[in-house]
């Protein structure tokens, strides 16, 4: 991990008030993600009340899909869009593939449609597995505590862990060296799972991350028992790996709220959850637009916005209708009176000229403002009838689980829903009996809570979730072949004109692609993935976008003083969304064109 100050060193400021109880201190994250350097944390940070005082996130990257997907075989859309990203492109191709089968008007034969759901379901347990124990582990490894709070660490030394029965570590301090990168036992053994859970996906849909069997209309997949056999037996030992993660994992962020009273507040934010839905039924799902409503709500991650902790609505035609793209203070110019491509929805509901089927992009080159434009990020938002809602997703898991658990939709004995929680039962595998698992909505003093811990922490559920889930959809689809039932596609033929949408979930959130087919051409075409939700800018009403707002205002924990600050609790609070950049922004150089770096600047407010 790398802090990189305010260009000089970090720079004094006083307050806007003068207050002699606050002095400002500008310092700059950048890059701060481990996993695509473009995202930088600009904050203000006050030392004397232990808090961050302002917080802005920034990208420096623009690449432009919704540009040259323009008149595009749309046929070609899975693939092109699976490019968005090297990590989740299967996501995209996924959510792609969605789309067209409501363009073309086709529903896959059930054993496609289970297929699919597995190669997702290995993809959830893959990326969020070695995001959560090889790069949000470093952040709470013993050498990264005993560089930023050494105090925490010998009492770490002393403290019994509570399940060490269940994961074999006695103090949480071992769970702690255990995350050290390369050299930690569990780190080592989190990335054999990751290997494990790539070919379980690759099994399902030929290559991770971009998928080569996977078309509208279903997959190209072989299907027989002894594919899905394969998948199983990988399965059960990732199962085995669950029984010692989850009660590891709570062990070690009960910790935190125990030694550092207070630790709540790291990246706390409202609760505004978006949650797109997974992992479709296909005896429910055809992917028309018209009976979207009823199949979405069949989905076995069901979607949902939570607000303050209340589930508002679960109807996708509902949050197909609420997105609005927002600018405010991001490098693009508004798209007001340009043409408005869908006037109405299939089912007769009017379509607002800021929903994605009538964005137009136009990106505008300048340099960074933080009082006028400063990223490449547009600012997605949620229209609940009278307010813009800046949701997030909360990483993908806490939204999931949380619109999950309050809808009460999902039974399939594996995994329950029960209005309040989420119940997850795994069975017995090969050293360990079956064991059963349940994500409770958290609280803090009464009121719901959506924080940094409880956003790891339900990732680490939510892999548990994926594996119980799995175990159904190989069922479901072994009784397929069993049962003779062998298709895996339906054909198709490409309408002149179309509108259409897909929904689903990235393993970071929420994720839609929104299509509009003229002359057998796509005319109009906005992926919209988790990106852009989390890592929005300050919008057209001044309202901060989630990575901004959970880092704004953030108690400070670390010990270091400032010359050696390293901004460990920041740096908790924007991990804990799974952040990564490149699906928010996208680069195109139209016909062609030198692209010259002139210089990189650093200080706050360059």
């Amino acid at each position: 991990m790398t802090t990189t100050p305010h260009q000089g060193g970090a720079k004094p400021s006083k307050s806007a008030k003068g207050s002699q109880d606050s002095e400002l201190v500008e310092m700059a994250w950048d890059p701060i993600t481990r996993i695509v350097g473009s995202l930088g944390i600009y904050a203000k940070v006050d030392f004397k009340q232990r808090r961050v005082a302002e917080c802005y996130s920034t990208s420096s990257i623009f690449r432009g899909y919704s540009i040259f997907m323009k008149g595009k075989d749309p046929r070609d859309s899975h693939f092109i869009t699976s490019r968005i990203c090297g990590i989740c492109g299967d996501n995209h191709a996924t959510c792609s593939v969605y789309a067209q089968n409501m363009a073309y008007g086709i529903r896959p034969p059930a054993l496609g449609e289970w297929i699919v759901n597995l190669g997702e379901a290995a993809e959830y347990m893959f990326d969020h597995n070695i995001y959560q124990e090889n790069m949000v582990g470093v952040d709470y490894c013993a050498k990264m505590v005993a560089e930023t709070n050494p105090g925490v660490l010998a009492t770490a030394e002393r403290t019994e862990a509570p399940h060490a029965a269940d994961h074999g570590y006695k103090t949480i301090a071992d769970i702690m060296r255990s995350l050290n990168p390369l050299e930690g036992e569990f780190y080592r053994e989190a990335l054999q799972m990751s290997r494990l859970t790539r070919e379980m996906f690759c099994l399902m849909e030929g290559r991770h991350v971009h998928p080569s069997t996977l078309y509208p209309g279903g997959v190209g997949t072989v299907a027989t028992v002894q594919l899905f056999t394969d998948y199983l037996s990988r399965l059960m030992r990732y199962v085995e790996f669950m029984k010692k993660v989850v009660p590891m994992h709570d062990d070690l962020f009960d910790f935190f709220y125990t030694v550092l009273p207070g630790y709540e507040e790291v990246g706390r934010r409202r609760v505004l959850l978006g949650c797109w839905g997974s992992f479709q039924d296909p005896g429910y799902c055809d992917y028309d637009y018209r009976n979207m409503t009823d199949w979405g709500r069949r989905a076995f991650v069901t979607p949902g916005v939570v607000v303050d902790g209340r589930l508002v609505t679960t109807d996708l035609v509902d949050i197909n209708l609420g997105i609005r793209i927002l600018l405010g203070s991001s490098y693009y110019d508004d798209w007001e009176g340009q043409e408005k491509f869908v006037t109405h929805d299939p089912l007769g509901n009017p379509v607002d000229i800021r929903h994605p089927w009538n964005q137009h992009t136009i990106p505008h080159p300048q340099k960074r403002d933080f009082d006028d434009k400063y990223s490449w990020v547009m600012s997605p938002r949620w229209y609940d009838g009278e307010n813009m809602l800046a949701l997030d997703t909360g990483g993908g898991p806490i939204a999931r689980l949380w619109a999950t658990a309050l809808a009460g939709l999902v039974d399939i004995g594996y995994v329950r829903a029960t209005g309040n929680s989420v119940q997850i039962n795994l069975p017995k595998s090969l050293t360990k009996p079956e064991k059963s698992f349940e994500w409770k909505i958290p609280m803090h003093n009464g009121q719901p809570l959506s924080n940094a811990i409880e956003r790891n922490r339900a990732r680490t559920y939510f892999q548990a979730y994926a594996a119980a889930c799995a175990l159904y959809f190989a069922e479901q689809a072994l009784a397929e072949v069993r049962a003779g039932r062998s298709d895996t596609w339906t054909p198709f033929t490409v309408p002149d004109e179309a509108i259409s949408c897909g929904f689903t979930e990235a393993v970071r959130g929420v994720l839609s692609h929104h299509m509009v087919i003229r002359d057998g051409k796509i005319a109009n075409y906005h992926p919209y993935p988790p990106t852009p939700w989390n890592a929005s800018v300050r919008d057209s009403y001044g309202t901060p976008g989630p990575y901004e707002d959970a880092v704004q205002n953030t108690p400070i924990f670390e010990e270091n003083p400032p010359e050696r600050f390293k901004g460990i609790d920041i740096m908790r609070a924007v991990r804990s969304f799974d952040p990564c950049l490149p699906c928010g922004v996208h680069m195109y150089l139209g016909n062609g064109g030198e692209l010259r770096r002139l210089h990189t600047p650093h200080a706050f407010g360059a």
